[in-house]
Formats: C-alpha cells, sequence, structure tokens
C-alpha cells in the first residue's frame, strides 16, 4: 500500500479581525499560499491532482466553491481542479485526511489540502444567521429539534460545559491561555515560525498594497500578564471563560502538498517529505457539550496507530477555549511539556477552516525543528466531532 507523505507545509501569519490581512479577499489569499507551494518545490502544476480546502463560512466571497476559486486566483492552470470542505473546525484537517487516503489508495498522486478563512470579511455564523434573518429557515430541522428540544447548541456553553466537568477553574484558565501567550512569543522572537510562513503584502480596504509585508501573527499579546487575562470580562455571569481564554477571531489560510512514491518520483529532486501520515480519525461525540471530542478520539486514534501516547513526542490541540486542551490533558495524562510547544489559537488565532491545515504545517516544522518523530493532532468541531491525525517526521 502506497504512503501519504507531507512534502510541503506553508501557512500566512495570522490576523486579527479587521487586521492586517482584511484587504485581501479569501480566494486571493489561498491563492497566495498556493502559489508559494509551487515555487517552494519548483512543482509543474499541471501535476496536482486536486486542491482541497477546507472553509467554514462558506457565503459570500467565500461562497461557490472557494477551493476552486482560489486555484483560479493563482498561477495554477485551469486544468486543475478544487473541492471545498466544510468538517467545521476540523475543515482543513479533514481536507488533509481527503488528500491522504486519495495517494494511498493511489487514485491520485499530488494533492494540495488546506483552508482558509477571512472572519473579517465574512463573519463567523453567516451562512446560518443570514438566511435565516431573511426568513430562509433554520439548519436545525424539525427532526433535530425533536431528538433536541429545546437546545442550542453553541460553543460558548460547551466551552463551559466542558470546564465544570473536568473541575477547571478560572485562574488554571487565565494560566493556561498566559502560557499560550508566552510560548507563542518565544516562538516567535526565536524564529521558529519563518519556514512555516508566507508573507502577504498588506492591502487596505480599496485592495492595494500598502508597501508593508504581513509575516508576524498579529494575535500575540507579546506583553501578555496574569492579572490582565484575569481582568477580562467573563463570557457569562457566573462563568469561567472569557474572551482572554477563547481563540482569537483570525484571517488566514494554510496549506500542504501530499504525495505518493508515484507523486515524489514526478515531482523531482526538490520533493523531500517533511513526514508521512500515519492514521487518521474522525468520531462523532455529544453534540451539545460539543467540544469534547478530542478526549475519546486519541485513545481511538493511538490504538489504529499501533502508539501508546508515550510514543507521541508533541501534541497539537487546538485552543478553541483553554477548557478544551486542559480537559484533554486531564483526561488522556498527556504530558503538557509536549502541548501546543509553540503556542495555540489563544495567542496565534483560530482562523476556522483554515487552522487544521494551520495547525499541521506548525507540528510538522516543529518535529524537524526539535529533531522529534511523533506528532498528534486534534480538533475540537462544530456537531460534537473530533479528527485526529499522527504523523511522522522523515
Amino acid at each position: 500500500m502506497s504512503e501519504a507523505f507531507i512534502v510541503a507545509a506553508l501557512r500566512t501569519a495570522g490576523a486579527r479581525k479587521g487586521g492586517r490581512l482584511a484587504g485581501w479577499h479569501p480566494a486571493d489569499l489561498a491563492a497566495q499560499v498556493l502559489d508559494a507551494l509551487v515555487a517552494k518545490l519548483d512543482l509543474d502544476p499541471a501535476l496536482i491532482d486536486d486542491v482541497i480546502l477546507g472553509c467554514v463560512g462558506q457565503a459570500g466571497e467565500q461562497s461557490n466553491n472557494v477551493a476552486r476559486n482560489a486555484v483560479l486566483a493563482s498561477t495554477l492552470p485551469e486544468s486543475v481542479p478544487g473541492v471545498s470542505v466544510d468538517r467545521q473546525c476540523g475543515s482543513s484537517q479533514q481536507a488533509l485526511h481527503f488528500a491522504a487516503q486519495a495517494v494511498i489508495a493511489g487514485s491520485q498522486d499530488i494533492v494540495i489540502a488546506g483552508g482558509v478563512e477571512s472572519m473579517t470579511r465574512v463573519p463567523m455564523g453567516l451562512p446560518a444567521t443570514l438566511p435565516y434573518k431573511n426568513g430562509f429557515g433554520n439548519y436545525m430541522s424539525p427532526a433535530m429539534q425533536k431528538r433536541y428540544p429545546g437546545v442550542q447548541f453553541s460553543q460558548f456553553m460547551g466551552a463551559e460545559m466542558l470546564a465544570k466537568k473536568y473541575e477547571l477553574s478560572k485562574d488554571a484558565l487565565d494560566a493556561y491561555a498566559l502560557a499560550s501567550h508566552q510560548r507563542a512569543a518565544a516562538a516567535t522572537r526565536e524564529g521558529r515560525f519563518a519556514q512555516e510562513i508566507v508573507p502577504v503584502q498588506v492591502r487596505n480596504a480599496e485592495g492595494a498594497a500598502t508597501g508593508e509585508s504581513h509575516a508576524t501573527d498579529e494575535g500575540i499579546r507579546f506583553d501578555a500578564s496574569l492579572e490582565g487575562i484575569a481582568a477580562v470580562k467573563l463570557l457569562q455571569e457566573g462563568g469561567r471563560i472569557s474572551a482572554a481564554t477563547a481563540s482569537q477571531i483570525c484571517d488566514g489560510a494554510a496549506a500542504l502538498v501530499v504525495a505518493n512514491e508515484r507523486g515524489l518520483k514526478a515531482m523531482g529532486s526538490k520533493a523531500k517529505p517533511l513526514a508521512v501520515v500515519r492514521q487518521m480519525t474522525v468520531i462523532g461525540h455529544d453534540p451539545v457539550v460539543m467540544l469534547e471530542g478530542p478526549v475519546p478520539a486519541t485513545p481511538v486514534a493511538l490504538r489504529k496507530a499501533g502508539l501508546a501516547l508515550d510514543d507521541i513526542d508533541l501534541y497539537e490541540v487546538n485552543e478553541a477555549f483553554a477548557s478544551v486542551p486542559l480537559a484533554w490533558l486531564k483526561a488522556t495524562g498527556a504530558d503538557p511539556q509536549k502541548l501546543n510547544v509553540n503556542g495555540g489559537a489563544i495567542a496565534l488565532g483560530h482562523p476556522l477552516g483554515a487552522s487544521g491545515a494551520k495547525l499541521m504545517t506548525t507540528l510538522v516544522h516543529a518535529l524537524h525543528a526539535r529533531g522529534k518523530r511523533y506528532g498528534l493532532q486534534t480538533m475540537c468541531e462544530g456537531g460534537g466531532l473530533a479528527n485526529v491525525t499522527v504523523v511522522e517526521r522523515v
């Protein structure tokens, strides 16, 4: 059976809502990463069998198959197809899974998997709220409402439920958020992100270049303090979660080139794999708590991979809220020193459909920088889903 190699992995630096990437149409932003991957590998774009991009807000500028639109906005030929994936926050991690499955099966040899999200230009929840406000119905069908009577699915409520279930105090959540900023700040100062970030020109509201380059994650608070984080207003009265212990709204794009042995040979001498995909898991879990999926999904993935948790050298658990990685740590007994070593979404931002590819890009580069072997990535996702990917450095 063929293997799925990650040959290159790049991302834009994250940008705050209304920040340094706000002037970019999301299709054009994704195209920047596609072009950078092709240039990095000196890849003949005609060899690319497909482009699979995750995107959650598939409305407005991200509608009508944003993956295909990104191809058409890039230097890739029209012959390269594209398809958009929505598995909520795990969309681009699922894009990686689909790409890996295709090259393992041998039906395709070279696939680009990634994601894009402009949360500035397509606000979170717009594909559901805009039609509803204009009389075009709700995504919750009568059968769903009968199964979950009176339930309003909410990630914010799920984060609070998780904190309560795993007895995570507000002080613990605040301390974790501070550590995320400190790790991200250290990684930035030490140049650990340099190999994975595609510098992008800043554009103004009219889309014209300003002459500035965006190459540093904009959300990192280099002067973060526990006192400052603790003072942020709670999201709900009597709760434990605040905006400071939640992921940042973010604009960004990321993508990876995935290939089998035939694809590597076709690409030539510059195609030196970074990692091989060893295991791909996705599960469904409680859609009300919503964010707990990584906890039961992790042992499933490890069992299928024939590995123990201690075999894994680095973990990336998406910081949708601080309660997610802390609950995961408590449930699994994992080593916190291996977790999100370069910071996470609390500091770096969570560009929804791009986050899975963004985290994997950081993970494979971190494995190489530290000389480690195995990495595990997992994401909580709307609807009570979770993806897990295990990779091995090559």
